[in-house]
């Protein structure tokens, strides 16, 4: 087990925010998380789980020890009567996964292709996209205890998935693994999918269905399906290998049918989607757009010109040095405050801040 020193964390988030870690450990088996909590000069300090460092804003240097995830691995780990159950390591990228269960012709996660990322951070975020979330397609994950090196195992349930949530998001005293909030208090080694058998492509949004007409195809093969949404979501956001940045910043607000009629009344253009329970999802890139944030900047940071729910680092690749995390979060705030006086909605961040 190497613990580096002073690693600088540039490359390993994707907003490509200029920080160091104090010191970060590579962990590429359970093997190496248990050579961690082993060590007396390791296993009392606060740590700091890194993925892919795609949700992700540093103000700043990381003091805790950054336990960078690496874990390896794909195979097909049951084939049922309804599913077949597919397993990828925590340190698998997660688009990467995507096109290769569809390699293997094993469609369901097709819609969620191109989220930037980690397979063990798609339960934290319950990642989704184009109609489909982690948590349709879950079965199971196994994680580290980092206190006592328990593996243990969680299903969809104990999990907690919301919109954009998990338990992996929220704190906790309680003891157990039962108990609301593993934030900081586990590591995902794991991840297993349980991908449908019986096949329907997920349609239904504009951009999809906009491809089906160009396409003039109704019945989109998982990999057309594939292709498709990569189109998409290269067309409408920033490479963060070429921009910076970490996707869609803000969650879509969701209000009541009440809330929704009202700011109807005063927008009537406000893209709007009603969910199962009765409310209403609004979107936010659109809130955004309408309050005059698209291309503006603070600093270095800036609101993508092709989308308002992406903020970038303009600075980036220039100089070295870029936008910081105190910039980015100026931003947030300010968009926060126009969103808010406007609609009286208040935005929430997606990415941890740190």
């Amino acid at each position: 087990m190497l613990v580096e020193k002073n690693v600088p964390l540039q490359p390993f988030n994707t907003f490509h925010i200029v920080a160091k870690a104090h010191a970060l450990v590579r962990i590429a088996s359970e093997a190496d998380l248990h050579a961690v909590l082993a060590d007396p000069a390791l296993a009392g300090l606060p740590k700091f789980v890194l993925g892919g460092g795609s949700n992700l804003v540093l103000t700043g240097d990381v003091k805790p020890l950054v336990l960078k995830v690496e874990i390896p691995g794909k195979r097909l780990l049951q084939d049922n009567a309804r599913h077949l159950i597919v397993e990828a390591g925590a340190g698998e990228n997660w688009h990467d996964f995507v096109a290769w269960t569809l390699a293997q012709g094993y469609p369901g996660l097709e819609n969620m292709a191109m989220i930037p990322g980690t397979v063990g951070a798609s339960p934290v975020q319950n990642v989704g996209a184009y109609g489909v979330e982690l948590q349709d397609r879950f079965d199971s994950l196994d994680a580290m205890d980092l206190q006592t090196g328990e593996i243990f195992t969680l299903n969809a349930a104990q999990c907690a998935f919301g919109y954009r949530d998990s338990v992996f998001k929220h704190a906790s005293s309680a003891e157990g693994h039962q108990a609301l909030g593993l934030k900081d208090r586990a590591m995902i080694l794991r991840v297993r999918f349980a991908l449908p058998k019986l096949w329907k492509p997920v349609l239904g949004y504009a951009d999809i269905e906009k491809k089906m007409a160009a396409y003039g195809c109704s019945k989109p093969s998982p990999q057309q399906l594939f292709d498709w949404i990569c189109e998409i979501r290269r067309a409408k956001l920033p490479d963060p290998a070429v921009i910076g940045n970490a996707g869609s910043f803000f969650k879509n607000p969701t209000v009541s049918a009440e809330q929704c009629a009202d700011i109807i009344a005063r927008d009537p253009k406000v893209v709007h989607y009603l969910l199962a329970d009765g409310s209403v999802k609004l979107a936010a890139g659109w809130l955004i757009d309408s309050c005059g944030w698209r291309g503006k900047s603070v600093g270095q940071a800036g609101v993508y010109e092709k989308q308002a729910l992406v903020l970038v680092n303009r600075g980036a690749g220039s100089d070295g040095q870029g936008a910081t995390g105190g910039e980015v979060m100026t931003l947030a705030r300010a968009i926060q405050t126009s969103v808010y006086e406007r609609f009286g909605l208040m935005l929430e961040p997606e990415p941890v801040v740190l």
